[in-house]
Order: C-alpha cells, then structure tokens, then sequence
C-alpha cells in the first residue's frame, strides 16, 4: 500500500476534528442544527487553514444518512453511510469542485452552471464547490451572478478564495462569509504532538516548536514540514536536524545578539554576525528571530504576570524573560522597530550580511547615550563627582553665556528674522567671565529697505522673499538681527506652560534653587535622557531627607519604573545616593518652569529694547517701518 501524507491521512472528517477554527465551526453547527441554511457561503483565510475540509464537511452534514440510512441533515455526519464516504474519497456525483485557477474562463463555469438544473442524485442537496474563486474572470462572475442569487432549494454554493479583495462585491453581498484565521503556534504544536503520537515517531518538544512557528499559522504546511522532517532525520524529529532542515537561525545566537545590544557590547556584536556569515545563516531569519523575541520581552515588560512558571519546559522562554528584565522597555521598542524596518533593507545592500551588521550597529549607535556607552560613562564619572563635591552647597545654575556682538554694519545688516538660539546652561566645570555689549558708533544709522513679502520656512519661523515688494506697497517691515543682554528693566513675569502670563512669580526657595541645579548639571552632561529628563525638569522637589528624597509630578505618565530608575542612578553618579519617591499633585517650581520664566524675561527685555532704541523710533515715524511680531529672539 502506498504511503499517505499526514496532512491527508489526519485531515478532520468533521467539525469535532477541526483546529483552531472554532468560530466557524460553531456558527456553522448551529446553522445545521437549526436548519437555517444559507444557499451561497465564502471560506477565505490563507493556504493551509481548511477552507476546503470545511466544504467538504459541510457537504457531508447535508446530505448524510446516518448509519441506518434515516438520517437528515446534521452537525455530526456519521462518517459510514454512503454519502459520506464518497463525499471523503472524491467519488459523490452530487458534489463538485472546481479549480477556478486552471478553469476560469466562462465556459467552464456555464458547464458547472448547467448541471443545476437537474436535482440530486444520490444526495439531498447539490453542492457546488469553487476553490480559488477569485482567478474567474469577470465574464465568469457576471454568468454566474443570477444563479448564485436565487439557486434551486436544493442547490448550494460553497466558495474558498486566498485573496477575497479580488471577488466582486456583487458576489460577496450574495453569500455568508467566514473568515478562517491563520493558527497560533501553540495550537499548531498541540495538534503535531497528537499526530506524532498516534504515529509512534519520537519528537524532541524543541523540534517540533521549530516545526509550527515555520508553518506560519497553516496546518498543511507544519504536517508537510514534519513529513520532510520525519524523512531527514531518519524517522526521528530532533532540534539540531529541525533547525538543520529549516535553516534557521539558533535562537542562542539571537539571545546573544540582544543580551551584547543591551549591555553595548559592540565587539560581541560584530563576532556573533561573523559566525553568522561563517555558518551561512540567513540574515532575514536573524532579524526575524531576534523580532519575535523582542516581542515576547515587550509583553512580559508591559505584563509581567505572563512571566513563564518555574515547571516551564520552553528554555526559550526563561532565557525571554531574563533579558526582559535586563533591558528597559523603551529600548526594548527601539530595538525592535529598528529590526523591523532592517528587514527592507537586506535586498538593498549588495551583501545581506553587510547589510545585517550594518542594521545591529545602528542599533548601538541609537541606544540612549547613558546605556549605550559605558567606558564614556566611566570617564566622566569622576569629574561629574568632583564638581557636585567640590562646594558644601549646589548654587543655581548661572545664567546663559552671552558673547560679545560686534556693532552691525549696513554691508553687513541682515535683513531677515533671525533663528531663534537656544541657550543651554553652562558647563558645571566652566564659569564664563561677563561681557559688556560695546556701545554703537555715533551717527550710525540701521539700513532700511522695502519689506518683500514674507515666506514661511519649513521651521516654522518667517524669512525675506528674494523678490522686492510691489511698487503699491506703502508699508516698510524693520527685520533684523538683535542681541540683547538683559538688563535690570525686564520685569520677571512668569508664564504657565501654555506660554500665558501669570500674576504670581515663583517663589524663591532652597529645595527648588537645588533642584534647579543639579538637574540643569545632570541635563548638560547628558546624564538623563528622554523620559527621565522629563521626569527631571517637570517635578518639583517636596522634601529631601539623607537617604530619600519626594519629588511631585502633574502627570501620571511621567512617572513610570524605568524613568524613575534611570534618575535615580544619575543622582548617584552626581553624589547623591537617595531613593526617589513620586507623588502626584500640583507642581508650581519645576526646572522646566524656571526655564520657562528666565526665557520669557529675556524674550521681554530684547522686544523692550529695540522697541527702546531711538534710532528704530525714528525709522519707525519716518519711513512707517514695523517689525514683524514673532521676529525679536534674544541670543
């Protein structure tokens, strides 16, 4: 007797058999069971899910005779009677199937069209199979709209297609379609470890996870791959010849890939992608295999009572929830975006693993600087210690450096507005000395010309047309470049988030002139980045006692675990060993609105000086010049 391939020898012969596809199968059962049938159905979904053991199930629960030949239609066909076993081997006259993608022209279906007219022959019902029914042409739809509308009481279509955006939604508004969903790994596994059972064939556990996440959700295709692997391991399924046979990617080299990515260990890095190239392992697996497990280990981060039990016998998955917990979730995201995307890039790259190295080192080259460089790390650790040490008490950050201007010229005067410069604080270790703005040469005048009109850049912010304003125009825009130290004129009037002014300046206080600055010095050196940074600038210190210190935030996503950690270690390289606690409530002195507040006073000084400057005034009277709001930015 010729041998018969598992995925034919274990095709389901009724609904109890089928997997994974429970939601058809109930809806299908409840039908049968209340006999209201519809006369047209579409089973979509991709190859391998039982679009057509459905069909053929369906056909044997309408015509089945039940074992003492009484029966009527059912959600249990009987499997014996006659009507079953011909529907299973092939041979019911009553039942046909149609290969729409080797007979799709219109003849083919008027032939199948034709023999609706007669009634069963052996059966209850006619059932009229079309696989693949997408590949008609559109003739073959339009000739078989009307039949398909109303058929005979004893007619049934049953329609499968791989692609239902291809099917004419005139034939989709005539039939009930059911969606059959592509199998999660696990059911593929449980479903392999039965038939391997029943086939008394010894299987590793490994070997056969190997085998269901290559099936990629399709029954069909995990049995023929564990035929093919049955025969290359010579009636055994172990993981090296699995592994072996696929050609996949061990998962040891992607847990070592991930676990050198997240301690920044470039070196171990390059060598794992040259044992790669070495052993002729695909780079588009690699990248596929480290997703996956980057994907486990965002769930267990956001989940973390999905962690696996102690009795687990997936190694994979002890090894997915240690790295879990050794990388932070954000660059867990990061990671697995970037890999993501590297996947389109291997085609593009005239060697894969060029392209695959490339990819893994810009994974480094995008981890946050504090985790992703550790010997930088380490230098300046040091100097950061000695400057927060060096005074018994942190003084308030100084106020930005502004250099010296030389006195703008007419050849030199630009005439658009300037970009606004944004004033970092400086460096803890350096202490600029002050500069005093020269004063501007008697009798210099500031050049004025006819505004053209203004353009808005892809920044944001406004600047000169090349071409010259009409002849019409009869106003003059003053545009220019200003510097302006602030003085003892600005009024310090706070503003609120939102950029409105606020009655009520921020009280002075030590906690907050501290907090001030130490986060100023930790944001300069680049000790925090991203979500601690924010965490940082928008909370207000509350009390700080020797050991632990009460920070309060606005937010609730402000604070999160990892970003409290992170600025939790940046004030232990800084000297301060403390705990951090966070309270949610208002917030009225943050580094971020002290930021706020200084950069609005010297937004208000710069505008009230040149507003201040006769020489503008005069303009201004003379040539009814103007200066275009939004353009003042002080350096």
């Amino acid at each position: 007797m010729s041998y018969l391939v598992l995925a034919r020898k274990y095709r389901p012969r009724n609904f109890e058999e089928m997997v994974g596809q429970e939601h058809v199968v109930q809806a299908l059962s409840n039908a049968l069971t209340t006999q209201r049938l519809h006369h047209a159905y579409l089973f979509t979904g991709t190859r391998g899910v039982g679009k057509t053991t459905v069909s053929r199930i369906l056909a044997k629960s309408l015509n089945c005779q039940g074992p003492d030949g009484q029966g009527g239609i059912t959600a249990t066909p009987c499997g014996v009677c006659q009507a079953c076993r011909d529907i299973d081997s092939g041979r019911f006259v009553d039942y046909t199937e149609l290969d729409a993608a080797s007979n799709r022209g219109v003849d083919e279906v008027q032939s199948l069209l034709e023999q609706a007219v007669y009634k069963p022959v052996q059966g209850r019902f006619k059932v009229f199979m079309i696989d693949e029914v997408h590949m008609l042409t559109n003739t073959a739809f339009n000739a078989m709209l009307k039949t398909l509308e109303e058929p005979p009481e004893y007619l049934k279509f049953v329609l499968a297609t791989t692609d239902p955006q291809k099917v004419p939604v005139t034939v989709l508004s005539r039939c009930l379609q059911f969606n059959l969903r592509p199998m999660a790994p696990e059911t593929v596994l449980g479903h392999l470890t039965q038939v391997l059972a029943a086939e008394t064939v010894k299987a590793e556990p490994q070997a056969l996870r190997l085998l269901a996440r290559a099936a990629r959700g399709s029954m069909r295709d995990a049995l023929s791959l564990t035929d093919q692997a049955i025969a290359f391991g010579n009636g055994e399924l172990l993981e090296g010849s699995v592994r072996q046979m696929l050609g996949s990617v061990d998962r040891s080299h992607v847990f070592r890939l991930i676990d050198a990515l997240a301690n920044g260990d470039g070196k171990t890095v390059v060598e794992t992608s040259e044992v790669l190239r070495r052993d002729g392992l695909s780079a588009a697996s690699t990248l596929e295999e480290m997703t996956t497990v980057l994907q486990g280990m965002a769930v267990l981060q956001a989940v973390p009572s999905r962690a696996p039990a102690s009795g687990d016998i997936d190694p994979d998955a002890a090894e997915t929830a240690r790295l879990a917990e050794a990388m932070p979730a954000d660059e867990t995201q990061l990671l697995y975006s970037l890999c993501l995307h590297g996947r389109a890039e291997l085609g593009l790259a005239p060697d894969e693993y060029a392209a695959l190295t490339m990819v893994l080192l810009r994974l480094l080259a995008f981890k946050p600087p504090a985790a992703a460089n550790a010997e930088k790390k380490t230098l300046n650790d040091a100097a950061r210690r000695s400057a927060v040490t060096s005074e018994s008490a942190p003084k308030a950050a100084e106020p930005p450096f502004d250099p010296p201007v030389s006195t703008p010229t007419s050849a030199s005067m630009a005439f658009a507005a300037v970009e606004p410069v944004l004033a970092r604080p400086p460096s803890p270790q350096l202490q600029p000395p002050a500069f005093a703005r020269p004063p501007a040469p008697p009798g210099h005048r500031l050049a004025v010309r006819e505004s053209p009109p203004l353009a808005t850049a892809s920044d944001g912010h406004a600047t000169a047309a090349d071409t010259k304003a009409p002849p019409e125009a009869t106003g003059r825009v003053l545009a220019m470049p200003v510097r302006v130290q602030p003085g003892s004129t600005a009024r310090d009037q706070p503003r609120d988030s939102e950029g409105v002014a606020t009655a009520t300046p921020i009280p002075p206080s030590e906690d907050g002139d501290f907090w001030h600055a130490t986060v100023t010095q930790m944001v300069v050196a680049e000790a925090i980045t991203a979500l601690a940074r924010e965490l940082a600038l928008q909370s207000q210190l509350v009390a700080r006692d020797v050991d632990q210190w009460l920070l309060r935030v606005e937010r609730e996503t402000l604070n999160q675990p990892a970003s409290r950690e992170k600025l939790q270690s940046a004030l232990t390289v800084l000297g301060h060993a403390v705990r951090i606690s966070i309270e949610i409530g208002g917030v009225s002195d943050s580094p971020a609105r002290r930021n706020k507040q200084a950069a609005d006073a010297r937004q208000r000084a710069a505008e009230e000086a040149i507003h201040a400057d006769p020489e503008v005034q005069q303009m201004m009277r003379e040539w009814d010049a103007k200066i275009v709001p939004g353009t003042l930015r002080p350096a």
